[in-house]
């Protein structure tokens, strides 16, 4: 997908999902992502299965979100980092979600990115996502993981080690 091509589905999608982003000008949009360096990380997001929109604006910049309804098919069945994957003596997983959202670029979506998220509608109601924890709660052998269930979102822990096929991650990236 090309980047002129990308933008304009980005487009669509911001018209689309006017809830998402209601004090947003496109406009501003388009100029950050024509202007910026993150346009790549943007499209392995959503060549990964993200359906990336743009949700928030900080400090000047935009923050894009994986906004598929469930985690990426793709990105499922991970443990959650690299030292749960090493710490596996059998039936390992392809990766972690931690080494995949770094090959593309992007971070995973912590607990208050989750809860956000989840305000502008209902994802991963057949799914599952982890979250991004701090090295202090990651020492003591879990991660976060999340869901939306009966209306209301769900933070669970597990270890770190677990992976299960409706378990995955998702992304964001500023611009």
């Amino acid at each position: 997908m090309k980047n002129i091509e990308f933008i304009k589905l980005l487009e669509k999608r911001f018209n689309e999902n006017p809830g998402r982003h209601p004090d947003m000008d496109w406009n501003k949009v388009q100029e950050a992502l024509e202007n910026s360096p993150n346009l790549d990380i943007l499209l392995r997001m959503e060549e990964f299965g993200g359906e990336v929109d743009v949700v928030k604006k900080e400090n000047e910049r935009f923050i894009f979100f994986d906004c598929t309804a469930e985690t990426p098919i793709c990105r499922r069945s991970l443990c959650y980092d690299e030292a749960a994957l090493n710490a596996r003596k059998s039936h390992k997983p392809r990766s972690s979600a931690e080494q995949m959202a770094k090959g593309i670029g992007a971070e995973i979506l912590n607990e208050e990115d989750y809860l956000y998220l989840q305000s502008l509608g209902d994802f991963d109601v057949k799914t599952q996502s982890w979250i991004r924890v701090d090295d202090d709660f990651r020492k003591t052998g879990d991660a976060l993981f999340g869901n939306k269930r009966h209306g209301r979102t769900f933070i669970y822990y597990n270890g770190a080690q677990s992976y299960y096929g409706i378990r995955g991650f998702r992304c964001k990236v500023k611009i």
